[in-house]
C-alpha cells in the first residue's frame, strides 16, 4: 500500500484549515482542502479519499451530510469530525453513523496526526487481509465484487474446484459466466491442462458437432484431413460449453453419452475415443423450463445440473458497481495511457442508477467508451452512452407520479430493446457484427429481435 494518505479537509475557519493542511503536508500527506460544505460534498462524491477531516458545523451543507455522502460513495473512507464542546453529543451520533473518531476544539495537532497514523495502520492491515483472503479463496483479478452474493460465488468456486463434478453456471448475458468457469479450472488439479472454450450458440448444428467431436478425412465435403474435436483437445483438462441451452436434440444426444461415459466417435469415424475431462457448462436460459417445453433432454439436464451456480445480475448487486467502475477506470487508463482523476458526481450518479441489462459487460463497454470519448480530467455525463444518460429522464418521469411504475422486468426489457436497436444501427444492420458487439450469439440476437417485434 502507498505509505501516505490522500486527505480532504472541510473547514470554514481559515486559520484552522490552513494550520491542519500545513501540518499534514509537512508529514507528507496529499491534501485537498475547502472552506465550503457544498464544495466538500461535491469533492466527496467525485473523489476517492482515504480520510476526510470535516467540521461538524459548516455553512450550508454540514459535516453530518459529508459523512453520509462519504459512506455512500466510498465506504472505506475514514471520516474524522471536528466539533466544539457544545456539540460533542452530535459528534457521538456521527460515530454511530460511521465516523472514525472526533476531535473537540481546541485540540493538539499531535492528537490529529496520531489519529491519522492509526487510520494508515488500519488501512494497511485491511489491504493485507484482503490480499490474503484473495489468495486463500483463489479470487482472480477479473472477478470483481464485495457483495455477499459475489462472496458466495467465491465460496462455491472454492468447493467446486476441489472436485471433478460437472458444473452448470446460470446467468444473464454479460454476468461473467466464463470468468467463473476459468476460476474453477485454474484452482483445480487440472490447472496445468488446457481450458477449451466452445460457444455452442454461435455454431449451427453440423458445425458444432464437428467442432466438439472432430471428424475423419472425407467424412463430408471439405473434410480434407482428420481433425481432432474440442473434447479431445481438452483431455486431462477442462471443457467449457457456453450457452448449452442452444444446442440441438441431435447434439444433446451425443453429448449425453460423453457426459455419462467419457467416450465418443469422431464424425465419420468408428474408433471409440476415451477422454479424461472436466465439463463445465453455462446458460442464460432456465433449463428446467426448457425441459418442460420439450426443448432440452431431461436426462442430459440432470447429468449437467449436478452442481448449479447462479451468477446474480449486476442490478441485483448494486454495491459492486463502484468497485467495478474503479477496476475498469484503472484498466483502460493503463491501456490508453491516459491519466484520469475519476468521475464527475453526475456521471457517477447516472452509472449507479442505470439497471444494466447487459450486466458487467455493458458497464465495461460504457467505461471504455467514456475513456475513449472524454477529453477532460473527469468522465462527464456526455461521455457516457445515450442509454445511460437517458436514465435521468426516466427517473424524472417516474418521480412525477403521473405514470405508473413499470415492473423491473418491463423496465429492463425497455432498456434492452433500446440498447439492441442502437447497436444494430451502429453495425449498419449487420446482425453478425451487432451480436459480436453485444457479446451474444446471432441466434440469441434473432430471438431478441423477434421478441421485441423488430426485424428478424
Amino acid at each position: 500500500m502507498k505509505n501516505k494518505l490522500h486527505i480532504l479537509i472541510v473547514e470554514d475557519e481559515p486559520l484552522m484549515r490552513i494550520s491542519i493542511a500545513d501540518a499534514l503536508k509537512h508529514e507528507g500527506y496529499q491534501v485537498t482542502d475547502t472552506n465550503s460544505g457544498n464544495e466538500g460534498l461535491r469533492l466527496v462524491q467525485g473523489g476517492n479519499y482515504d480520510a476526510v477531516i470535516t467540521d461538524l458545523r459548516l455553512p450550508g451543507i454540514d459535516g453530518m451530510n459529508i459523512l453520509k455522502a462519504s459512506k455512500q460513495y466510498s465506504p472505506s473512507t475514514q471520516v474524522i469530525m471536528i466539533t466544539a464542546y457544545a456539540t460533542v453529543s452530535t459528534a457521538i451520533e456521527a460515530m454511530k453513523e460511521g465516523a472514525y473518531d472526533y476531535l473537540t476544539k481546541p485540540f493538539s495537532m499531535e492528537e490529529l496526526l496520531l489519529m491519522l497514523k492509526r487510520i494508515l495502520t488500519f488501512k494497511e492491515l485491511e489491504e493485507e487481509n484482503l490480499y490474503l483472503k484473495e489468495q486463500i479463496k483463489g479470487r482472480y483479478k477479473e472477478i470483481i465484487g464485495r457483495s455477499e452474493k459475489i462472496q458466495a460465488i467465491f465460496e462455491q468456486i472454492d468447493i467446486i474446484s476441489g472436485t471433478d463434478t460437472t458444473a452448470l453456471i446460470y446467468g444473464e448475458s454479460g454476468t461473467g459466466k466464463e470468468l467463473v468457469a476459468q476460476a474453477i479450472h485454474y484452482k483445480s488439479h487440472r490447472k496445468d491442462g488446457k481450458l477449451i472454450k466452445v460457444h455452442c450458440g454461435a455454431l449451427p448444428e453440423t458445425l458444432l458437432e464437428a467442432e466438439l467431436f472432430g471428424y475423419e478425412k472425407g467424412s463430408f465435403t471439405g473434410a480434407l484431413k482428420q481433425k481432432k474435436g474440442r473434447f479431445e483437445l481438452a483431455h486431462k483438462g477442462t471443457i467449457f460449453l457456453d450457452e448449452i441451452g442452444d444446442i440441438s436434440p441431435t447434439v444433446q444426444m451425443k453429448l449425453l453419452r460423453v457426459v455419462q461415459e467419457r467416450q465418443f466417435e469422431r464424425v465419420g469415424g468408428t474408433e471409440t475415443i476415451d477422454i479424461d475431462v472436466r465439463i463445465i457448462c453455462a446458460t442464460r436460459k432456465d433449463l428446467k423450463q426448457e425441459v418442460q417445453k420439450g426443448n432440452f433432454r431431461e436426462d442430459l439436464y440432470y447429468r449437467l445440473n449436478v452442481i448449479p451456480i447462479t451468477i446474480p445480475s449486476l442490478r441485483e448487486r448494486k454495491e459492486d458497481i463502484l468497485p467495478l467502475i474503479e477496476h475498469f477506470l484503472k484498466k483502460f487508463s493503463n491501456e490508453m495511457k491516459r491519466p484520469l482523476k475519476g468521475l464527475s458526481p453526475k456521471a457517477r450518479e447516472l452509472l449507479l442508477k442505470y439497471p444494466y441489462p447487459g450486466n458487467v459487460r455493458e458497464l465495461e463497454n460504457a467505461i471504455e467508451r467514456a475513456m475513449a470519448m472524454g477529453r477532460g480530467e473527469e468522465i462527464q455525463p456526455l461521455d457516457l452512452p445515450e442509454e445511460i444518460r437517458s436514465i435521468e429522464d426516466t427517473t424524472d418521469t417516474e418521480s412525477t407520479g403521473r405514470e405508473e411504475y413499470a415492473s423491473l422486468k418491463k423496465a429492463v426489457e425497455g432498456f434492452e430493446r433500446a440498447y439492441i436497436s442502437r447497436t444494430l444501427k451502429q453495425a449498419n444492420g449487420n446482425k453478425t457484427r451487432a451480436a459480436e458487439i453485444l457479446g451474444i450469439s446471432r441466434k440469441t440476437l434473432w430471438e431478441k429481435c423477434k421478441q421485441f417485434g423488430g426485424p428478424s
